[in-house]
């Protein structure tokens, strides 16, 4: 089963994360062994997630700390 980049990006809302505790937040919430897809992109690794989901601008700085990141609510798309 392949799970929409969109679950890891709406379990963001709200937290911030460094690329470790984001990974750490995934395998707890999805499962190790998780596999990933976007409207662009399949059969993915948590790791592989992260990488294009930032390369994709869906990151945005944290408010409260420099070394992390949050979802940028306004680059996920709704369908």
């Amino acid at each position: 089963m392949s799970i929409h980049g969109h679950e890891v990006l709406h379990m963001m809302t709200g937290n911030s994360y460094t690329e470790s505790s984001l990974l750490d937040a995934i395998h707890q919430k999805f499962g190790k062994d998780a596999r990933f897809h976007t409207c662009s992109q399949a059969d993915m690794n948590a790791e592989q997630l992260i990488a294009f989901l930032k390369a994709k601008g869906k990151f945005k700085p944290s408010v409260s700390d420099d070394t992390e990141f949050t979802v940028d609510k306004k680059t996920i798309c709704h369908h």
